[in-house]
C-alpha cells in the first residue's frame, strides 16, 4: 500500500562522516576555512547567533569530576578529564544548529588515543532532525587554526617572513598551516616548546611539509621565540598555578608591527595593553562577558585567555573600553584594520560552537554534494507523536 505524503515526510534520515569522508569533504582546507570563519565572525558581530545559556553567549556545558569521588565507579579528577556540550545555531546562508560533544583525558595519549575526542551533530533547525553526525576531532582543529587565520588575513604584513610558536601541539600545527596558507613568505620558524620530544616532532613536521621554509629550530624561552617575529603563536594550554605560569611577553621582545596570535594562555603588562600602538582585538565580546558571569573574577586565571583579562581590566575602569575591537567589525569594514605600520596587534582567541556548525554546514554540504558518507535510518515513522 502506498504512503500519502503526510505519511512519507516523517521518514528521517541522516549522515553518517567518518573522519576519512571528512578528509574527503575538506575539512583540513585550511584556507576554505578561514574564509568561512571570517563570513561568522561578522555573522557574530551581527548577532546573528545564538549559543547556549540565558544570555545566548556560553562556551557550553562542562562535566568534570571531583579530586575525590564518594563513588568507587565515578572517575577522579585529571589533567583535561571532562566531558563538555557546545551547542550553537548560526544565522546567514548557514542556519544551522549544531552541538559539538566530547570526552577528554590526558591519559589517552598512553594508548595512542588524542587528549579528545569529538563528534558533532548537525541539525535542521526547523524540526530539530538530525542532519548528519561527524567525526569532530579535525572538525574541531580546523576551525581553532582558522579563526585566529582571520586575523592574518587582516592584520599580518604581506611580507612576514618569520615566525615564532610557543606550544607545538595540536593547535600549534593547525595555526602554523593557517598561516603558512596566507602568508607564504615565511621562512623562519623558530619553536618553544614543553618536551623535547613534541619540539622535535614538531620541527619534523614543519620541515617535510614546508620546505620553502629555510630555518625551523627549537629555542629555550619565549622571549627568544617572540624577538624578531613578524608573527607569534602562544598555544599553550592553561596552568595550575594561574597566570604567573602562562607565557610572559614583554614589550621589548615584540618586534614593531608584530601580530601575535592568542588563542591560549599568555600574559602581558597592563601599561603595555594601555598603549596608543597597542592594538586590542576580540573574536566576540560576549564571550567574554559570558565567561565573566560564569567564571567572575577567576576567569583569566581558569582559561587563560587574555581577553578575559583586558575585558577584566576595562570592568574595573583600569582600561578604556574602546581599547577592545571585535574582530567581525573589522572583516565587516565597519573598524579599520591595521593602523599604521608599527601597530602591534594583540589578537584573543577564545573558540566558539557557531564556528564548529559554520564549518560542520561547509563539510556536510561538500559531502552530499560528493556522494561521501552513509545514510542512517532514524525512523520511517515515529513510534510516539
Amino acid at each position: 500500500m502506498s504512503q500519502t505524503p503526510e505519511q512519507a515526510s516523517t521518514r528521517i534520515e541522516f549522515l553518517y562522516l567518518s573522519e576519512p569522508d571528512m578528509i574527503e569533504a575538506g575539512v583540513t582546507d585550511i584556507a576554505r576555512c578561514i574564509d568561512v570563519m571570517d563570513e561568522t565572525l561578522v555573522l557574530l558581530a551581527d548577532e546573528d547567533y545564538r549559543m547556549a545559556g540565558q544570555n545566548a553567549n556560553s562556551h557550553g556545558a562542562m562535566i568534570s569530576f571531583p579530586a575525590q569521588p564518594r563513588f568507587d565507579s565515578m572517575p577522579t579528577d585529571g589533567p583535561d578529564r571532562r566531558f563538555m556540550a557546545m551547542p550553537a545555531y548560526l544565522g546567514g546562508r548557514f542556519r544551522n544548529t549544531g552541538v559539538k560533544w566530547y570526552g577528554s583525558n590526558a591519559e589517552n595519549r598512553k594508548k595512542g588515543l588524542p587528549r579528545s575526542i569529538h563528534t558533532f551533530t548537525l541539525n535542521d533547525t526547523d524540526t530539530g532532525a538530525p542532519l548528519a553526525i561527524m567525526s569532530g576531532n579535525l572538525l574541531s582543529a580546523y576551525r581553532t587554526g582558522a579563526v585566529p587565520g582571520v586575523g592574518v588575513k587582516h592584520f599580518a604584513k604581506e611580507d612576514a617572513t618569520s615566525l615564532g610558536v610557543i606550544g607545538p601541539g595540536v593547535m600549534g600545527r593547525t595555526l602554523v598551516e593557517a598561516v603558512m596558507a596566507l602568508r607564504p613568505g615565511i621562512k623562519t620558524i623558530k619553536v618553544k616548546g614543553r618536551s623535547q620530544g613534541s619540539t622535535d616532532s614538531f620541527i619534523e613536521w614543519v620541515t617535510q611539509t614546508y620546505p620553502s621554509v629555510t630555518e625551523v629550530y627549537r629555542v629555550e624561552t619565549d622571549a627568544e621565540a617572540t624577538r624578531d617575529s613578524d608573527i607569534v603563536i602562544a598555544a599553550t594550554t592553561t596552568d595550575a598555578a594561574g597566570s604567573s605560569a602562562f607565557p610572559y611577553f614583554k614589550k621589548e621582545d615584540i618586534k614593531p608591527g608584530a601580530l601575535l596570535l592568542l588563542p591560549a594562555a599568555a600574559r602581558f603588562d597592563d601599561d603595555f595593553l594601555s598603549e596608543d600602538n597597542t592594538r586590542l582585538v576580540l573574536d566576540y565580546h560576549g564571550l567574554y562577558d559570558a565567561w565573566a558571569e560564569e567564571y567572575g573574577d577567576e576567569a583569566y586565571q581558569i582559561l587563560g585567555i587574555p581577553g578575559c583579562h583586558w575585558n577584566g581590566l576595562v570592568e574595573k575602569g583600569q582600561l578604556d573600553a574602546s581599547k577592545l575591537d571585535q574582530i567581525g567589525d573589522i572583516s565587516a569594514g565597519r573598524t579599520p584594520a591595521r593602523r599604521n605600520e608599527d601597530e602591534i596587534i594583540l589578537y584573543s582567541v577564545g573558540g566558539m560552537p557557531v564556528e564548529d556548525v559554520a564549518w560542520a554546514t561547509e563539510v556536510y554540504d561538500n559531502a552530499r554534494a560528493k556522494g561521501l558518507g552513509q545514510n542512517l535510518l532514524l525512523w520511517d515513522e515515529p513510534a510516539i507523536k
